[in-house]
């Protein structure tokens, strides 16, 4: 499954990235409003890696900032396969999009 749209953001389960699509040596933004924030989570981290759906590397879980749109976090992208993420709280409850996670192709820009 791939959510990358054309836009200048994509939501979908509660998440919301921007820009997509995502392009190698670019930051994405992540924010997170779905179903931890709203179960009252106190603190939510980004499960994160690149790679095929099933074989994620340079995987990091990468604390969150609560902010007025929900909780935050900016991601370098510097890998050209695929961006997957899921999230978990601080009582490591998941949230992975019902098992599916959140997976965008990875664009190589212009040219």
């Amino acid at each position: 499954m791939d959510y990358a749209g054309h836009g200048v953001q994509n939501q979908v389960g509660g998440v919301e990235v921007y820009p997509t699509p995502i392009t190698l040596g670019e930051q994405v933004n992540i924010i997170y409003d779905g179903l931890l924030s709203k179960s009252g989570a106190q603190d939510l981290f980004l499960h994160m890696g690149f790679g095929p759906h099933e074989h994620w590397h340079e995987v990091q879980d990468l604390r969150m900032f609560q902010t007025g749109r929900g909780w935050e976090q900016t991601v370098h992208i510097k890998d050209p396969s695929r961006l997957n993420f899921c999230f978990k709280d601080g009582a490591d409850n998941w949230d992975n999009f019902s098992g599916h996670n959140w997976s965008f192709e990875v664009h190589h820009g212009q040219g």
